[in-house]
């Protein structure tokens, strides 16, 4: 039943992604989600955002940013990191998933996300068909209905480590 809400893959930071490597391996858009995943919530891009999105464009990948914020707070930050971008995304819902794809005339295994939130970022990525990674937000404080639904991603993530050690164990 969680499975569901599993990511492909989850690592510490955006950051911190083997980007070249999933190039070679065939992926050519990324489409990311903002607060907590690029910047922190409410925050405008930064150097460090601008420079990852320089070297991503710079390895031939086509980016896109979809969040569920309004286009006030989306396109400014998809400007300052020269990105697509798709506003009012309603994510977990995969339409939006599938126009970022069309935007940047990508197909879904070749386009891959990155979130911070399981049950918007993630399970809209895994409803979409495409690889998704979850990424630790950025911040610590974050508004009360995010921080209620961190304690139900925590019972997800736990069930996800289980998992993982499993198939693990079944290779060994």
């Amino acid at each position: 039943m969680l499975k569901r809400f599993y990511p492909d893959l989850y690592i510490d930071s955006a950051y911190n992604i083997d980007y070249e490597g999933l190039y070679n391996g065939g992926y050519r858009g990324i489409i990311f989600d903002i607060d907590n995943t690029l910047v922190e919530h409410n925050a405008p891009v930064d150097e460090r955002c601008k420079n990852l999105f320089e070297r991503l464009h710079e390895i031939g990948f086509e980016t896109c940013i979809i969040s569920n914020n309004g286009e006030e707070r989306v396109r400014p930050l998809a400007n300052a990191a020269n990105s697509k971008y798709v506003s009012k995304a309603g994510k977990p819902n995969p339409r939006n998933y599938h126009k970022a794809m069309n935007i940047m005339n990508t197909k879904s295994n070749e386009t891959f996300f990155v979130g911070d939130q399981i049950f918007t970022d993630v399970w809209g990525a895994n409803r979409a068909g495409i690889f998704s990674i979850l990424v630790k937000p950025i911040a610590k404080h974050e508004e009360i209905q995010i921080v209620l639904k961190r304690r139900l991603e925590w019972i997800v993530l736990k069930s996800y480590k289980r998992f993982l050690r499993k198939k693990e164990n079944e290779r060994n």
